[in-house]
């Protein structure tokens, strides 16, 4: 019995430092919160837009390092004059423990329909948010 703990302790002990021997990482880094609203200011959340509005989405990151990645995805899930899951722009920021504002606008009105924006911590989807133009 002993010896069959001491091969999965061992066998424990080379997994966890071949993952560091690999670059692993072990941050916290997270998003608090995220959410779609019409002021740069942030305020009210909402995932309803007129045609003639900023798109502004507010992200805050906890445990952050100054090396930390979002990048945020915007897309034209299904709108008027337009083929479905359109890429409209993407967006990218490095820095720790912040909030931090992406936005989108457009020189023209909004097209009617759905939209969505992907939300990437360090490469990795963390969110998707829909929203739409009425």
């Amino acid at each position: 019995m002993n010896t069959l703990k001491t091969r999965l302790s061992l066998a424990l002990l080379v997994l966890v430092l071949a993952s560091l021997a690999c670059g692993g990482s072990f941050s916290t880094a997270n998003i608090a919160n995220a959410y779609t609203t019409a002021n740069p200011d942030g305020g009210s959340p909402t995932t309803v837009f007129s045609q003639d509005q900023t798109f502004y989405l507010i992200v805050e990151q906890a445990n952050a390092p100054d090396d930390t990645s979002l990048k945020a995805v915007w897309t034209a899930v299904d709108i008027e004059g337009a083929d479905p899951n359109t890429l409209i722009d993407e967006v990218a920021f490095t820095g720790g423990d912040s909030v931090v504002t992406f936005n989108l606008s457009n020189n023209g009105p909004w097209p009617l329909g759905r939209y969505k924006v992907d939300l990437y911590m360090n490469d990795t989807l963390d969110r998707t948010i829909e929203f739409e133009v009425r």
